[in-house]
């Protein structure tokens, strides 16, 4: 197939034009009541949209060394982001217990991450191309789609009309992890139509690490570089044109040591060399219908490449992926209470996958090419009240190749009984198609053999429901003092489960016996406040009760998922903000291990991990133009021990890297910049 650069529309300009996309923009259909600004805190939860959503700002993403969005949610409870393995440095993300492949990724509301890329995706964004991240929990809006089925993230990246012709952010670390970003926004004439955003990274890490002297690499060496050139036309008359292009290139050489000699006397070095290459292009139109724009028309187009060459242990793994997404919306907001989004929208994958596991004794090659299809037609109500009530009705229909029609109905209700409490509740059915053996890409990291469907492509579906209650505490006019409780909680009727033993992981779906069952349960409490001028304190804590059946293990915990977790921050800035110090704290709780390591190893003789604290903090001082930063990640050098199990003989019986529930890397301090030059003066 070439490469294409889609044609299609999106959700219009900030203030200029109404968003159609519905949950992240300037509504005019959601409560009017005054969002917490980002002013010293980099985190809050915003008082005026429909679902629970926390905004991390610009602000929050420069609090720690944030080098990409991997790296972007440390200070958050509501995100835990952990590793795949031991040896790729794959990240993955988990919301309300559940893993991130639940979780809807936007990019200024477009789908991404999906497929091949939710392994790697969350490396491949650099936290300084952003301009903030919003994370809503629960179901949302069915106008991308119905894959958001315990949550939605949307990125908001640096615009073509910012004042900014130059920015620049340099870091390094002590272990030689550099990163470079650079963005430039150019208005192209004196009318304003034309503006552009150029976006560049590059990161490399060229240091061998292996700090607990088990002959593999902490950390793979390797680098990544990334293009982004995205482009806006905008007309007086309400028109609106946004396209770009990205490209990214993403090498990565992990596995053991050339100089350890470990693994050579067993068939030579275990490596783990894996190479991303992808390009993504996409357009939105956005088409006033009457003069004051209460009804247009939009289109978005989305066409991606991904194509990945890597090689774990001697079995290499070869896949690529051809994605095209298109959506068409209308939205009729004549009428002041009563608003409409109607639409249609297609989502097409094409993939080829080319693995071999090598395993002792034994060696499968599996060849696999598959097309998926989801075609739908949705429908979104929204009712307001004044500023007292809102309710979002929502129903999709989507056509999947090989499982027919799926209906998803959602529902969100908020309401304001009076200006300090804020309620809110939210529930529906989601939807998407698993990839087994990329949504578990780990399982490549290992001896074990695979059975089971793993080449399957089955459609997974839940029921997510929850609500939230936000006290903002009378005594502080500014907002910034608020208690927040919510409980969501996620029921699956179909899942694709996998299940480790000693010698294999099998993959089977939920609805192959009798009596399973697979549901978590979350409830959290956030506390934020800032008791003098310039120092906030916001203190989060979440407790998850997450079960699963498998046929491998002796309770229904589901492995690998913590119990808990709590954490602190803290910040200061000074006046004027010359000087700021960021400190933050996290605790997290215990997880269940799979059954057969608790013969391996006496701290799991009870079946749990231990739970672990982990420290950071930053220095700031700011110059005119300029900032530099000093800080340190994981102060208190906690580290997994023995990530890989069967390191001694890698390519023996028992060999897994894949088994991860704690960090990797140990105590690690970096240096950075960044330069702004201003199109005009900024007080």
């Amino acid at each position: 197939m070439s490469l294409l650069v889609p044609l299609m529309l999106t959700a219009p300009l900030r203030a200029q034009m109404p968003d159609t996309t519905g949950i992240y923009g300037e509504r005019k259909d959601t409560l009017a009541a005054a969002g917490a600004t980002a002013t010293g805190n980099g985190n809050f939860l915003s008082k005026g949209k429909d679902i629970r959503t926390e905004v991390i700002t610009a602000a929050g993403l420069c609090k720690m060394a944030c080098c990409n969005l991997a790296e972007s949610f440390e200070n958050s409870a509501s995100v835990t982001v952990g590793y795949s393995d031991a040896v790729t440095g794959a990240r993955q993300i988990r919301l309300l217990g559940q893993s991130g492949i639940y979780v809807q990724m936007l990019d200024e509301n477009r789908p991404v991450m999906r497929g091949l890329a939710a392994p790697w995706g969350l490396n491949w964004v650099p936290s300084q191309w952003l301009e903030s991240i919003q994370v809503a929990k629960g179901v949302t809006s069915v106008i991308n789609g119905v894959e958001s089925m315990t949550g939605q993230i949307n990125l908001e990246h640096r615009k073509p009309t910012d004042e900014i012709p130059f920015y620049l952010q340099a870091s390094v670390m002590d272990n030689t992890k550099t990163d470079l970003n650079l963005a430039s926004s150019l208005q192209l004439d004196e009318m304003g139509k034309w503006s552009t955003v150029i976006l560049a990274h590059a990161d490399g890490n060229f240091m061998d690490m292996d700090h607990n002297n088990d002959t593999f690499l902490d950390d793979p060496r390797g680098g990544n570089i990334a293009l982004s050139n995205r482009w806006l036309y905008y007309d007086p008359s309400g028109l609106q044109v946004r396209f770009g292009v990205r490209g990214i290139y993403d090498k990565k050489n992990g596995g053991q040591m050339p100089s350890k000699s470990v693994g050579q006397a067993n068939g030579g070095a275990w490596n783990a060399d894996i190479v991303n290459k992808s390009i993504n292009g996409y357009v939105k139109v956005g088409v006033p219908l009457n003069e004051d724009n209460s009804r247009n028309f939009a289109v978005v187009s989305d066409y991606s490449l991904m194509d990945l060459n890597s090689i774990y242990g001697k079995g290499p793994f070869d896949a690529r992926q051809h994605s095209l997404f298109f959506n068409l919306l209308y939205q009729d907001q004549t009428r002041e209470s009563l608003h409409l989004t109607a639409g249609l929208s297609d989502a097409f994958d094409s993939y080829e996958i080319d693995v071999t596991k090598v395993i002792p004794y034994y060696t499968r090659q599996d060849i696999n090419e598959h097309l998926t299809n989801d075609l739908g037609a949705f429908g979104e109500f929204t009712y307001h009240y004044e500023d007292a009530f809102s309710a979002i009705a929502s129903l999709r229909g989507d056509w999947y190749l090989g499982n027919g029609v799926q209906l998803s109905p959602r529902l969100t209700l908020k309401w304001v009984p009076f200006e300090q409490l804020v309620l809110r509740a939210n529930g529906g059915r989601g939807l998407r198609t698993s990839i087994p053996l990329i949504d578990n890409i780990g399982v490549l990291s290992t001896t074990k053999s695979l059975s089971g469907y793993y080449l399957d492509f089955p459609l997974e579906k839940c029921w997510t429901y929850g609500g939230n209650a936000t006290w903002y505490l009378p005594f502080d006019e500014s907002q910034k003092t608020y208690l927040s409780l919510d409980y969501f909680g996620t029921h699956f009727t179909e899942q694709m489960l996998v299940d480790y033993s000693d010698y294999d992981i099998s993959f089977y779906p939920l609805s192959s016996f009798a009596g399973g069952y697979s549901y978590t349960n979350n409830l959290q409490l956030d506390f934020a406040t800032e008791p003098f001028r310039g120092f906030t304190v916001t203190l989060t804590g979440r407790l998850t009760d997450a079960r699963q059946t498998l046929r491998n293990q002796d309770d229904d915990f589901k492995p690998m998922t913590d119990r808990y977790k709590a954490v602190l921050n803290l910040q200061y800035a000074t006046n004027l903000n010359k000087w700021i110090f960021d400190f933050t704290a996290s605790l997290s709780g215990p997880c269940r291990v799979w059954d057969f390591m608790r013969d391996l190893d006496p701290m799991y003789a009870n079946g749990w991990t231990k739970p672990y604290p982990l420290l950071y903090a930053q220095v700031t001082k700011r110059f005119k133009g300029f900032d530099i930063y000093v800080g340190g990640e994981n102060l208190t050098n906690y580290t997994q021990p023995n990530p890989i199990i069967g390191w001694e003989n890698p390519f023996q019986t028992g060999f897994d890297a894949s088994c991860i529930w704690g960090p990797l890397m140990g105590t690690r301090v970096y240096a950075g910049i960044r330069m702004t030059i201003w199109k005009t003066e900024k007080i």
